[in-house]
């Protein structure tokens, strides 16, 4: 059976990341805080930001962005969105 976590995304025990996505304090926070659907899902906005807004990750100013957005996704906060984004329907 693996490892759970409290969500502080979804406010549940869920599965638990296998480990640290980060380097560092942070990364060890995410691990003991966010579940392994929470962090998929990030990933996945992640992914639709960099992409739609064109996002240069050697950037300091787009890396720091990113890392507010992380935070405010995690914490249930209103995130940025890529624009023109539908999500798909659920079937």
């Amino acid at each position: 059976m693996s490892n759970t976590v409290f969500c502080r995304k979804y406010q549940k025990e869920l599965e638990a990341l296998p480990f640290p996505p980060l380097p560092g304090k942070q990364g060890q926070e995410i691990q003991a805080t966010v579940s392994k659907p929470a962090w998929e899902a990030w990933q996945a906005l992640q992914t639709r930001l960099i992409n739609e807004k064109h996002l240069n990750m050697l950037d300091p100013e787009s890396r720091a962005y990113l890392m507010d957005q992380m935070q405010r996704f995690l914490d249930n906060q209103e995130t940025d969105q890529a624009e023109g984004y539908v999500p798909p329907t659920q079937a």
